[in-house]
């Protein structure tokens, strides 16, 4: 359970990402500059609350891994003084000063010390927390997690707006819409659509986590061409039987539980795997779940990635 808690700790809360209808964007303006007045940085927050910086932020803390890759996307890296424990990516960040989270709780002595003009909380993160904070003096803005493509776009501008980097946003807004394009218009020449099964868990093998309906991971599957094998599920997070997974006989297997040391060669000594279709015939494959449970810049690398491994002979 604990694999499976790491996993989804980025994703409470989450319904679908990436696709569908009804953006949640962010309300982001800069107020006109009075005379004798510096320009001040209005933006309406995931929760609500309308969060006025003086000018853009030059120490933040980051309290989850994807607000850390969108700093750093945006070239706010050095403005990061701070950050939560699962924070690793990219390199840089592992070498910041970590505040806890995750199975502990923050250290807010330690947050105080590192005396950060913007703390970025998200999803993960309680309203409750969020207010400790602020009655520390520090300033808090708090991202959701994106529902839809605009509503991603919309978080990497609102960061670049906060770090004080609006150019450099929009430049990586841009580079990712392009490349979606590109994957989209790839994949509408595929013939095929493989059913996929997603592991995240297989603690206990006859009954593994997987992402059901009404998750990113399903429409980013849907995206990269292929049919999720979790949509036969009724909740959002199942595992299924091995008995309804022998029903749906996957095309292809995907591990996001390979950073346990799961691998594809392990899946024949599972009692009843053996006779499934994607192990028959070696389509299984260990997948960097990261790129798909952090909301934030990477899932337009993981989309990509999906769309390579399943459909690779149209990216040949």
């Amino acid at each position: 359970m604990k694999r499976l808690l790491k996993i989804l700790l980025p994703l409470i809360l989450i319904s679908s990402v990436l696709a569908g209808c009804g953006s949640t964007t962010n309300t982001a303006e800069i107020e006109a500059p009075m005379e004798g007045v510096s320009t001040s940085i209005v933006l309406t927050d995931g929760l609500g609350r309308e969060v006025i910086l003086a000018s853009p932020a030059t120490r933040i803390v980051s309290l989850s891994p994807s607000n850390t890759e969108l700093l750093y996307v945006v070239g706010a890296g050095d403005q990061v003084v701070g950050r939560d424990s699962f924070s690793d990516y990219p390199a840089d960040a592992s070498a910041l000063p970590d505040i806890g989270g995750g199975y502990s709780e923050y250290n807010l002595e330690m947050l105080l010390s590192l005396e950060p003009d913007l703390v970025l909380a998200a999803e993960i993160n309680t309203a409750e927390l969020v207010q400790s904070i602020e009655d520390l003096g520090i300033q808090v803005f708090y991202i959701k997690n994106p529902l839809t493509l605009d509503d991603l776009y919309t978080t990497i501008q609102d960061v670049g707006l906060l770090s004080g980097h609006e150019d450099a946003a929009q430049q990586v807004i841009s580079e990712a819409t392009e490349r979606v394009a590109v994957i989209v218009s790839t994949i509408e020449n595929a013939t095929t659509t493989p059913t996929v099964f997603y592991e995240l868990d297989a603690t206990d093998p006859t009954k593994p986590y997987t992402p059901g309906q009404d998750t990113f991971y399903s429409t980013l599957i849907q995206m990269a061409g292929g049919k999720n094998v979790g949509d036969a599920m009724e909740t959002s997070w199942a595992q299924i039987s091995l008995e309804e997974l022998l029903i749906q006989d996957p095309d292809i297997i995907l591990l996001g539980d390979s950073i346990w040391g799961i691998t594809p060669e392990s899946l024949v000594d599972r009692e009843g795997w053996s006779t499934l279709s994607a192990v028959q015939s070696g389509n299984v494959f260990p997948f960097d779940d990261n790129l798909l449970a952090r909301p934030g810049p990477r899932l337009i690398d993981g989309l990509e990635a999906l769309a390579q491994v399943i459909h690779p002979e149209v990216f040949e």
